[in-house]
């Protein structure tokens, strides 16, 4: 399968030599501008159901690799994958800084590599902060689509920062939900994105819950922030932070009364926080779900727990950056 995204004309950069050898970069500013929800989200629903189904879905996905930076309580993440079917090779590098939140540098920050599968050579180097905060909200959407309770109306988020913009336009495009809250550990920032997106802003995270039907917790946090007995039965919770063996966002008992769905089950079990500290079960993955191998079981409360991966979207994508064209661009 072909997955086409143009972009009106040619940009040119200052970085970039004259040599014809020389590697493109690909700016978050270029990558947003290029990328819509309405071809992200069926692309990713494709490629979380090729990760699903083994030799047929032909992906090479390890565990990522990840060490601590003490000095800063930070982490740097390694993320490869390889897609035989949609010809990709690629890695995403991460770094996890939780003390970078209120200062001028995100808590997330990623750039991506894109080999030529053929021959192993560097085709484009990607900013990864809008691709990783549209893709991991479009796979958010994604289990949404399936688990979210029917009629759902209610939208809470909890934090404030660019998954919570993301994941705001891209829940929106598969629920339109009639009213959308948004607490934050900060207030000012809350009201802030309350103001520019037009939904209410809570001063505190049960306020943000109190009957929702679906929930995104998008935050820096590495203790809980949702507690199990704020949430109604049969909600839906997109659990996108803590994406480290020793963090959480979800109290335990809120994660053991839940029906666990993941992009990767291993991933889970072996790196999520919330997983690992409650010693929950993960009932399996979003992607057998899309294969319809695995029951979405939407009239009880679900957890859809996201660690991302560089997988993510290898559709073929054109872009027209640089006075070249590249063919396999892999947004993750």
């Amino acid at each position: 399968m072909q997955f086409r995204i143009p972009v009106e004309g040619n940009t040119t950069s200052a970085s970039m030599s004259s040599s014809s050898t020389s590697i493109p970069f690909i700016s978050s500013q270029e990558a947003e501008k290029a990328l819509t929800y309405a071809a992200l989200i069926p692309a990713i629903e494709q490629a979380l159901g090729d990760f699903s189904n083994g030799e047929q879905g032909g992906v090479v996905q390890p565990l990522r690799s990840v060490f601590p930076v003490k000095k800063q309580d930070g982490y740097f993440l390694s993320m490869p994958a390889y897609s035989e079917k949609q010809s990709g090779l690629a890695c995403k590098l991460l770094t996890l800084f939780p003390k970078n939140e209120n200062t001028k540098f995100p808590v997330l920050q990623g750039t991506i590599a894109l080999f030529d599968p053929d021959n192993g050579s560097l085709k484009a180097i990607l900013d990864g902060e809008a691709i990783t905060g549209m893709r991991t909200a479009a796979a958010s959407a994604v289990a949404t689509k399936y688990l979210a309770p029917e009629g759902s109306k209610i939208l809470a988020i909890l934090g404030a920062g660019l998954q919570a913009s993301t994941h705001l336009q891209a829940l929106r495009h598969v629920i339109p939900f009639s009213e959308v809250r948004v607490w934050n550990r900060t207030y000012a920032r809350a009201e802030a994105f309350a103001a520019k997106y037009g939904c209410i802003a809570c001063k505190t995270g049960e306020e943000a819950v109190k009957d929702a039907d679906v929930i995104a917790t998008v935050t820096g946090t590495s203790t809980p922030i949702l507690q199990s007995e704020w949430v109604k039965d049969g909600a839906h919770i997109n659990c996108v932070g803590a994406p480290v063996p020793d963090q959480q966002e979800l109290d335990p008992a809120l994660v053991r009364r839940s029906v666990i769905y993941a992009d990767s089950k291993e991933a889970a079990l072996n790196e999520s926080g919330d997983v690992v500290i409650s010693k929950a079960e993960v009932f399996g993955e979003i992607g057998e779900v899309v294969l319809g191998k695995l029951k979405a079981r939407r009239n009880e409360t679900t957890i859809f727990k996201s660690l991302g991966s560089c997988l993510g979207c290898m559709r073929q994508i054109s872009y027209s950056c640089f006075g070249l064209r590249i063919e396999t661009v892999n947004l993750c």
